[in-house]
């Protein structure tokens, strides 16, 4: 096995427990590049078909070409697409920064969600490598009550073995794609033939490396216009991902308080 064969069994592995210990799953759906890898993973773990809804939370903000992608794909993949719509952005904590608080919109319709289907794990595309909070987590993370996050109290993961059992009333987040990198993604969709949205191709000198809502997402200084150079130029560059994503540049806590409180 290489390398990406590896990071493949494990990810399959990963969604294969999830399905097999909890009730009722959903597979959230952002449809940017690590959730169409987790998607193809899906399909390869349960023999062609996601068995549990794709679950998009949907902030009304998306690039037109996103919701192109969701509704083609949503039907060629065959996928039970739930489309959940967030409250507007009164109903958002007013202490958090413009952009952090037009985030945070994805929480609250993510906690509508949950109550609505009654979901006990949320499967994310999540990776460790993108953002230092999201370094700490773990494969399978409990969440409390009302979607809380508590970095402080996390279950050990040795030899793979998962606490697969949620809180009471909770849920579980699950994150398949937690061990994998940005290039790995990027080789990964190459060798798969993953389809992907030209947004993440570059168009007059730039190109975004991170997709997001259209008003809070901006884009990089790039010259890749194909996979094979999207590697190289990953390869020589020290611009973080997020880089484009405006929330990323708000005070030093804002995501912090958003991944707390039960952003993605």
């Amino acid at each position: 096995m290489d390398h990406l064969d590896e990071l493949e069994a494990q990810s399959i592995y990963i969604l294969r427990e999830a399905f097999a210990r909890l009730k009722k799953l959903a597979l959230l759906w952002s449809l940017g590049k690590d959730s169409n890898v987790m998607i193809w993973l899906a399909r390869k773990a349960f023999f062609g078909r996601v068995p549990f809804p794709a679950l998009h939370v949907d902030t009304g903000k998306k690039f037109p070409e996103m919701y192109a992608f969701r509704d083609r794909f949503g039907k060629e993949w065959d996928l039970d697409l739930r489309v959940e719509p967030c409250p507007p952005i009164d109903s958002v904590d007013p202490t958090l920064p413009p952009a952090a608080r037009s985030a945070a919109r994805k929480t609250e319709g993510l906690k509508l969600a949950l109550v609505k289907h009654g979901f006990d794990g949320l499967i994310a595309g999540i990776r460790r490598d993108e953002e230092a909070t999201r370094a700490k987590e773990r494969v399978f993370s409990p969440r409390g009550l009302e979607g809380e996050w508590d970095v402080r109290d996390q279950p050990p993961e040795f030899w793979d073995h998962f606490n697969a059992s949620p809180p009471q009333g909770a849920h579980l987040r699950i994150h398949p794609i937690l061990h994998w990198t940005e290039a790995d993604i990027w080789a990964y969709t190459k060798r798969e033939n993953i389809p992907i949205i030209p947004l993440y191709l570059t168009k007059d000198g730039k190109r975004y490396r991170s997709l997001g809502d259209s008003d809070i997402t901006f884009p990089v200084a790039s010259t890749a216009s194909n996979i094979d150079e999207i590697l190289t130029e990953l390869d020589g560059t020290k611009v973080p991902e997020r880089a484009g994503r405006a929330l990323d540049h708000e005070t030093e806590d804002a995501f912090e308080r958003l991944r707390v409180a039960g952003y993605l």
